[in-house]
């Protein structure tokens, strides 16, 4: 049985990255959604476990405290993290995992796993990102202001580090991108094998 490895994505919040995410996993049988840790309070219906595992700082420290995390960062003001030894089991059961996190927790698996694969996905422009944002129903104009200033550093950070960029211009365009890229890896990483 192969060994999994990561396949990460990373944008700016708005640009589709966790719609692609639901699509890419519903359609591929060998990948898995790391489910991230955070300290940020659940938005809309989330559910925990499902979306995120949301837990409070302390739970968050503690966790960080004993090396729980194999990549963690701040965002927007609140904590994230994935699991290590969730990790490490999907590996081992030969999926490959998914990692939809921010470009900090990006570098870090990279560094980490050098054969992970790291995919910066693309607003279309600051416009459409900016009316997506707005769609949120549940998002204050303060936070998306927030977001909208920090876009054009997580863009610069994405086209600086990453693997490969998508621009998610239209929604089933992108998906195949994202799929073709994550097939071309696997026919890459058996051949190392």
């Amino acid at each position: 049985m192969r060994r999994g490895f990561p396949i990460v994505l990373s944008a700016a919040s708005g640009t589709g990255k966790t719609t692609i995410s639901r699509l890419l996993l519903e359609a591929d049988d060998e990948l898995r959604l790391s489910v991230s840790y955070t300290t940020r309070k659940p938005r809309g219906e989330e559910r925990d476990a499902v979306e995120y595992h949301f837990v409070d700082d302390a739970t968050f420290q503690a966790m960080l405290d004993r090396g729980a995390f194999i990549e963690h960062a701040i965002v927007h003001g609140a904590r994230y993290g994935s699991s290590k030894e969730w990790t490490a089991e999907r590996f081992k059961e030969g999926h490959d995992v998914l990692f939809d996190i921010d470009v900090q927790g990006g570098r870090q698996i990279k560094g980490i796993f050098p054969e992970a694969v790291l995919i910066f996905l693309l607003p279309p422009s600051m416009t459409e990102l900016e009316r997506r944002l707005r769609d949120r129903k549940d998002t204050p104009d303060d936070i998306i202001q927030r977001r909208l200033k920090a876009a054009p550093t997580e863009i610069a950070a994405g086209l600086d580090g990453y693997d490969y960029l998508v621009e998610n211009a239209r929604l089933e365009q992108a998906l195949g991108d994202l799929a073709a890229i994550v097939r071309s890896h696997r026919i890459r990483m058996q051949d190392r094998s």
